[in-house]
């Protein structure tokens, strides 16, 4: 049981992290929000948080298409949802890789 709550308290980091990256977006540059989005990957990955993995490298890429202010805000919603997936499995993250696709379109 140890290692839900691990899981739990790892989540609740990654959502900081999200709403602080949140918070910032509006008045940063995407050179200035790169690193802190590379930190929410490598800690998802380390979780095997694989579909909030998937949805940062689409806001990796929205970042540097020059992505920034509420553009960016748009996909924090998305990563917030992939962090609380039950599902860690290939469909999850093809399912998080079509929202996000549809995301890219619009």
């Amino acid at each position: 049981m140890p290692q839900a709550l691990d899981l739990d308290t790892i989540k609740a980091d990654l959502n900081r992290r999200i709403l602080a990256l949140d918070r910032r977006a509006p008045t940063s540059s995407a050179r200035e929000l790169a690193p802190d989005l590379d930190a929410i990957r490598a800690l998802a990955h380390r979780a095997g948080l694989n579909p909030a993995v998937t949805v940062t490298h689409f806001v990796a890429s929205a970042l540097a298409r020059g992505e920034r202010g509420a553009l960016v805000s748009g996909w924090l919603p998305v990563l917030r949802d992939a962090v609380a997936s039950e599902r860690q499995d290939v469909a999850a993250c093809h399912s998080y890789a079509a929202a996000c696709s549809v995301r890219l379109a619009s």
